[in-house]
């Protein structure tokens, strides 16, 4: 466990930072014959969010256009996505990504968990508050309608944004971890749903001890317990939880590896990771990608992507020569 860990992300507010000069240089860029997308790159990766939604507001002025419009109309494919997605704010960006995860063809399970796993109380405020502006739509009621399930109970708790936070009763834990392990041994639907409300609401800080409990009562992990007791997407959501407990960037760092290898390149998760942990903690997820992988993510996405949208991903990543 890294819990004291100091994370740290890839991108930062740019010194001498001009809205208008950069406004100025994306209009040049976006309606220049064939679009200067090194331009565009050079720009929106290396300002940080607040920066972009600077930009935004004095491109509106200036123009009288809406710079998202404009990236969506001149842009294509992946590029497009990674180009857009940097423009949003992260509270908007979630309520995009799980609005389109729900809104598909299909319901994107893996978007779901990602987000509802790994979010703050406070991040999930702002994304309810977000997509209902943006969607004008109720997130917990479009969670409920397109899932079902003890996954819908576990995703419509943690929507609720309530974990206790900073709390610790040791215990408690020991109790907890009880219930944990008679969950696992059980499985009714009474058990399932005191195992979500353990994981969705305990405080970080508490979970840490009910994990060292439930290591000490069963002799096997939580998440080997997990798997081998439940299946579907309330199994990966459950681990998805306690592995976010344990240590977010090195959930992530596993995130992107599956999504790179396990599905040959699965571009929606790595560009949504990429851009939402690009000012949090993206840095140390690169860290733990190295450590645990022996390739660095820098060294797999140039083996991946292509183009511009390989050169955008790279500059979300900050690679540096060694990385190569």
């Amino acid at each position: 466990m890294f819990c004291g860990d100091y994370v740290q992300g890839t991108i930062f507010p740019a010194p001498n930072f001009n809205p208008i000069m950069d406004a100025q240089m994306l209009e040049g860029a976006l309606q220049g014959f064939g679009c200067d997308k090194d331009m565009l790159i050079d720009i929106l990766t290396q300002r940080c969010n607040a920066q972009r939604v600077m930009i935004a507001e004095a491109y509106q002025s200036m123009y009288g256009r809406d710079l998202i419009g404009d990236l969506k109309e001149k842009l294509s494919d992946h590029f497009k996505d990674v180009m857009v997605g940097l423009m949003y704010p992260p509270p908007s960006y979630d309520a995009h990504e799980l609005w389109h995860a729900m809104k598909g063809a299909g319901t994107e399970e893996n978007c779901l968990i990602d987000i509802l796993a790994s979010r703050t109380n406070g991040e999930i405020f702002q994304m309810r508050e977000a997509y209902y502006l943006q969607y004008n739509s109720n997130v917990q009621e479009d969670i409920y309608s397109e899932t079902s399930g003890h996954f819908r109970d576990t995703l419509m708790n943690l929507v609720q944004g309530n974990r206790e936070e900073g709390y610790t009763d040791p215990a408690m834990a020991a109790q907890d971890a009880m219930v944990l392990w008679e969950a696992c041994q059980q499985k009714t639907g009474e058990h399932k749903t005191m195992l979500q409300m353990i994981l969705c609401n305990k405080s970080y800080q508490q979970l840490w001890l009910v994990f060292q409990e439930f290591q000490n009562i069963s002799g096997q992990d939580l998440v080997d317990a997990i798997n081998e007791c439940y299946d579907g997407y309330f199994q990966e959501l459950l681990v998805a939880i306690v592995l976010c407990v344990r240590d977010k960037p090195s959930y992530f760092a596993y995130r992107l590896y599956n999504a790179i290898h396990d599905f040959g390149f699965h571009n929606k998760t790595v560009i949504r990771i990429l851009i939402a942990r690009s000012e949090i903690d993206l840095m140390t997820i690169r860290k733990r990608y190295k450590e645990r992988y022996g390739k660095s993510l820098f060294h797999d996405i140039k083996n991946f992507a292509s183009g511009h949208y390989e050169k955008a991903l790279l500059a979300i990543c900050a690679g540096d020569a060694e990385d190569y």
